[in-house]
């Protein structure tokens, strides 16, 4: 391949695999955003089942504290399904920790429906 000059221009470097964009880390702030959500989304709810669940129905603070403590997890889930989604559809990112938090977002998605929709 010739350039107008006479000198040689090197065709592009070609792409990398499929699987080479989907097992590494991600490469846009979005995508890094959507998995520090995941990750805090899922500290929250270990927290969520291993102390609060455990608590006594008589401890006073619990009323007090839980349905905020519930609603900021499920704020982080949410979050960060959303702005995984995002960055997938206008990034182009394609690591598999945001397509994980997309994952976690749904399922925290489903729990806020079901919590609605289903009565108790």
């Amino acid at each position: 391949m010739k350039a107008d000059s006479g000198l040689s221009v090197s065709a592009p470097p070609p792409s990398q695999p499929f699987w080479r964009r989907i097992i590494r880390r991600p490469s846009t702030r979005l995508g890094w955003w959507s998995v520090g959500l995941a990750a805090a989304y899922g500290i929250l709810m270990i927290i969520n089942s291993t102390i609060f669940m455990r608590l006594p129905q008589d401890v006073t603070w619990r009323v007090t504290v839980l349905p905020f403590y519930c609603l900021f997890m499920m704020l982080c889930g949410l979050a960060a399904g959303i702005v995984g989604l995002i960055a997938i559809v206008r990034q182009h990112e394609r690591s598999w920790l945001v397509w994980l938090a997309i994952l976690l977002g749904l399922f925290a998605l489903v729990f806020v429906l079901g919590e609605f929709l289903v009565p108790h």
